[in-house]
């Protein structure tokens, strides 16, 4: 990631808090425009990083990290998939999750599978907070039950 050691644990904390925001937007645009990751990853570097969902300025993001789950997401995409459909209940397919719940889980996963140096603990705990902030209760509890049992299957040991 970029030199986000040299700078206070706090500020890093909420660089990183706001490239996964940032990354779940992201996802949720290439799903309802359908515009590939690299022109959606220059719009936010260009325009887009650095505010909230009420395009209120916010710490600013952590843009390797940011690119980081959104490549990882793209690139990993039917393996995360996978692990996604494996936790839901039987029967069901993705397409039944809300658009910004899918977005949610496959940024998880991503991170799960691609960043071994974050602890699994707290991916589950930075995107079940990105969950409440966009539904109610049961929605991120539910997103918090699927991200545990993927974290587990995919990082068994942790």
């Amino acid at each position: 990631m970029s030199n986000t050691q040299k700078l206070p644990f706090e500020v890093i904390r909420a660089r990183r808090a706001g490239a996964r925001l940032a990354a779940v937007q992201a996802l949720y645009q290439m799903e309802q425009t359908g515009r590939g990751a690299r022109a959606v990853i220059r719009e936010f570097m260009e325009d887009r990083l650095g505010f909230g969902p009420d395009e209120e300025p916010v710490e600013e993001a952590d843009p390797d990290l940011f690119k980081a789950v959104l490549r990882a997401t793209v690139e990993h995409q039917a393996e995360i998939d996978k692990a996604i459909l494996k936790r839901l209940n039987k029967g069901w397919k993705l397409s039944r999750l809300d658009s910004t719940t899918r977005a949610i889980l496959r940024a998880a996963t991503a991170e799960f599978i691609a960043h071994p140096e974050l602890s699994r603990p707290v991916i589950i705990d930075e995107y079940v907070s990105l969950a409440h902030d966009f539904f109610e209760k049961t929605e991120a509890n539910f997103v918090n039950a699927v991200l545990d049992n993927i974290g587990k299957d995919i990082r068994p040991g942790e």
